[in-house]
């Protein structure tokens, strides 16, 4: 989509380590000038960019937005517009939709429907089962992101736990493979043990406890074990205990790395102590587990053993979030609210600014190899996010845009909110007005 022209004015750029004021000119979609620009261009629009951070758009590698089969809780229309609303502008989606997404025709069918309606850039995993090698073998590495693998329940038939099937995949997937990592044996024994004690009344207190760091990491370790037996490019989801940090090396660039780890922001802000007054509505898999696990895993951003953040965004409505521990779904709606939360952070001395930019463009972009996205760089889409400092905000159901309604952040004030964001060029939001003409890509990937 052609976007014409358009200055950002005397922003403090956030780009590749370092913060620099200035000016920053698109067209037709890409950043053509990163420097002073003294007199606007024929038919330009100007945005005043002072007092304003600008941060490449952020890629968030893991989200769920149900589409098909589960609309009632999302929808990529739905879940995109709250995307942008929150600085993302390109997502990657989970193959455990209704139906599953276990053949090239269905992967195909998500990015046309994505074409028709995503507000922000898109691409969709290729799905795994123990009986679908043939077609994850098909996945064109160049126009899809990875294949997810499912080391753990899931929706449908997408636990894969057959040593064959697993070892077909490892050996022979044609892209990266991204996986949930959670013993099944040691939580049905946990769950059981729990079961005895108090029947179908468990708390959900118990929930990092039946889903326990010994189920991480077993399977965390035997994924590992198995990506350096074949030479896999491995990413392993949503880290949630300090045990497996040991899994992932810290001295080597990304570059040099075939095996990465990804933490997502529930388990950088939330933890056990969290359970008595948010219940259901932070019962992630992984579980959320101790303070001790949370530190662990801030301090693995910082030093590298962490490469990207994500929100693993996986919404359920109120309704079946109500239910007892066993009927409570796992997950929760995260797009919208991750990068303020994680600019406050920022502000309680936790990160700089300069490794969330790192965490969350860079080295999406670098892992998965994205074409020209994640970077402020001329030549380079033109995806962007302007982040007010210092403009306190509440979340409330007034302004929350998932189509679930609700959020794990419900009643927090942040004190930085996106001011605007721009796809391929496009306004897409701004001051709390989501544009729904604006249309994102499909990613490309250099492979």
């Amino acid at each position: 989509m052609s976007s014409g022209k358009r200055l950002i004015r005397g922003a403090m750029l956030v780009n590749e380590g370092k913060r620099m004021q200035s000016d920053l000119l698109i067209e037709n979609g890409l950043i053509a000038r990163i420097g002073p620009v003294a007199e606007l261009p024929s038919g330009c629009e100007l945005i005043d960019g002072r007092g304003l951070y600008l941060l490449p758009g952020l890629i968030d590698d893991q989200v769920h937005f149900r589409e098909p089969g589960l609309t009632h809780k999302a929808d990529i229309a739905t879940e995109s517009r709250a995307a942008v609303a929150g600085g993302i502008t390109s997502f990657m989606e989970m193959p455990n939709t209704l139906p599953n997404t276990l053949t090239q025709e269905l992967l195909e069918e998500k990015y046309q429907r994505a074409a028709e309606c995503s507000a922000a850039n898109y691409s969709f995993f290729m799905g795994a089962s123990n009986d679908n090698l043939n077609e994850v073998l098909r996945t064109d590495p160049s126009r899809v992101c990875g294949v997810k693998v499912f080391m753990g329940s899931s929706t449908g038939n997408m636990l894969v736990d057959h040593p064959k099937t697993l070892e077909g995949i490892f050996r022979e997937s044609p892209t990266i493979v991204a996986v949930h990592c959670e013993d099944e044996a040691t939580i049905a024994r946990n769950t059981e043990q729990f079961r005895k004690e108090y029947g179908e009344e468990v708390p959900i207190s118990a929930h990092p406890l039946i889903r326990s760091a010994e189920a991480c990491y077993r399977s965390s370790s035997m994924a590992v074990e198995r990506a350096a037996k074949h030479g896999t490019r491995l990413h392993i989801l949503h880290i949630s205990t300090e045990r497996e940090l040991s899994l992932f090396e810290r001295d080597k660039p990304l570059s040099e790395k075939k095996i990465t780890a990804e933490a997502c922001v529930h388990h950088l802000w939330f933890c056990d102590a969290d359970y008595a007054a948010k219940g259901s509505h932070i019962k992630w898999n992984p579980a959320v587990k101790t303070a001790a696990d949370r530190k662990a895993i801030r301090q693995a951003v910082i030093d590298g053993a962490i490469d990207v953040i994500a929100t693993d965004h996986a919404p359920h409505t109120r309704e079946e979030k109500a239910g007892s521990y066993f009927k409570a779904p796992s997950g929760g709606p995260l797009v919208q609210h991750a990068l303020p939360a994680l600019l406050e952070l920022v502000d309680a001395g936790v990160f700089s600014l300069e490794m969330i930019v790192d965490k969350c463009c860079h080295k999406p972009a670098e892992l998965f190899q994205v074409r020209r996205r994640g970077y402020l760089r001329e030549g380079y889409a033109a995806d962007l996010v302007l982040v007010e400092p210092n403009a306190t905000w509440q979340v409330s159901g007034d302004n929350i845009l998932y189509k679930c309604g609700w959020s794990p952040f419900e009643g927090q004030s942040f004190n930085n909110r996106v001011h605007s964001t721009f796809v391929n060029g496009n306004p897409v939001y701004r001051d709390g007005v989501v544009f729904d003409q604006v249309r994102g890509e499909r990613l490309l990937f250099d492979r």
